[in-house]
């Protein structure tokens, strides 16, 4: 049995992400099997590695943010000319209607992840956290959250075009995830989708003949968008789960 980067363990058994593990180590709140262990170290999969109080106090201050994205803001950095979705981020923009019980401070906006983008032409549900736990159980390579989106499309979709919407399509030479594709009115598609490919979902519309007008994120796993207004955000309440 070979060693494995402490940091990896951790990020394996959903105890942090890597970049998290590797500041718990450096800062010395990580023991593997009793003994204080430090960046760079190596360890065994059957040892036992524990964060100690400190490191899970500082968990416990992390903040997850749902913004409801309008169109023409990006996810992530600054790009081009447009601002990111942070920028919505202030008191405030803040839905009257959070009951997390969070009181807003500065240090919510540093170190945030974008956990799933959507493309500036899209709206709906970002997700912006400072927890390793959840961005990898979001977009993890073993991640299969299910993302919910409405898309309002152009064209016309045969029964076999719609088939290979939900199962048969590939992008850039790799076969997709069955998806789940149904039609919610005359020009409304819903899909849900356990991946999250660059630009998927119009990627695929274009391969059966459809072009997308409209595209509305509402779910990720068990949060809905909800009431939450356009270009407003709340806190991921300590009681929700993704």
């Amino acid at each position: 049995m070979e060693k494995i980067r402490i940091s990896k363990l951790m990020a394996q058994q959903g105890l942090c992400s890597r970049r998290e593990a590797d500041a718990y180590l450096a800062a010395g709140l990580v023991t593997v099997d009793g003994q204080v262990a430090g960046l760079g170290d190596k360890a065994f999969a059957t040892q036992r590695i524990v964060l100690d109080q400190r490191g899970q106090a500082q968990q416990r201050a992390s903040v997850t943010i749902l913004i409801h994205k309008p169109i023409g803001l990006v996810s992530g950095q600054a790009e081009d000319g447009y601002k990111p979705a942070v920028t919505l981020v202030t008191p405030e923009n803040r839905f009257s209607e959070d009951r997390s019980g969070i009181v807003f401070r500065r240090e919510h906006l540093r170190g945030l992840a974008v956990a799933g983008r959507l493309d500036i032409d899209s709206t709906g549900l970002l997700v912006l956290t400072q927890d390793g736990r959840v961005a990898r159980q979001l977009i993890g390579q073993d991640s299969d959250i299910e993302k919910e989106y409405l898309v309002r499309v152009n064209g016309k979709l045969s029964a076999e075009g719609l088939a290979k919407l939900r199962h048969g399509l590939s992008l850039d030479g790799k076969a997709l995830k069955p998806a789940q594709v149904t039609w919610q009115n005359q020009d409304q598609l819903k899909f849900v989708l356990k991946e999250g490919r660059k630009r998927q979902i119009r990627r695929m519309c274009e391969l059966v003949g459809l072009s997308v007008v409209g595209l509305k994120r509402v779910r990720i796993g068990k949060i809905k968008l909800g009431n939450l207004p356009v270009g407003q955000w709340r806190y991921l309440s300590p009681n929700e789960s993704i």
